[in-house]
């Protein structure tokens, strides 16, 4: 049998991986370094609020309940889910969209000044 902890772990750290190469940024669990409750699962892209889920049944709006409920004023939630042997999928609300793909475009576009490297 599955641990459902260790399955979501490995969810989280999957999701991760895949959106650090698509956005070119380091994403991270925020879980392993501090477990406080209403934390996103995931850091790393600025004013985006990421849960995830790795299961194979849900009810989608009770977590976008859950990532609205956590987020701070400023951020976007978004929750990336997926089932076993089917494609990850990004849910936000509709409402929310043109936010979120405004902070994500702000996330593609943006290129350090030597300060930053």
């Amino acid at each position: 049998m599955i641990d459902s902890r260790e399955k979501g772990k490995a969810g989280e750290r999957e999701a991760a991986k895949i959106l650090s190469e698509l956005f070119d940024v380091p994403v991270r669990r925020s879980q392993q370094f501090s477990g406080a409750n209403g934390d996103a699962d995931l850091v790393g892209l600025p004013g985006v609020h990421v849960e995830v889920k790795r299961r194979e049944r849900g009810n989608v709006a009770n977590w976008i309940d859950q990532a609205v409920d956590d987020t701070e004023p400023e951020s976007i939630p978004m929750v990336v889910h997926r089932a076993s042997g089917r494609p990850w999928l990004a849910t936000c609300c509709l409402d929310d969209l043109p936010d979120l793909v405004a902070k994500l475009y702000l996330i593609l576009a943006w290129e350090p000044d030597e300060e930053d490297e």
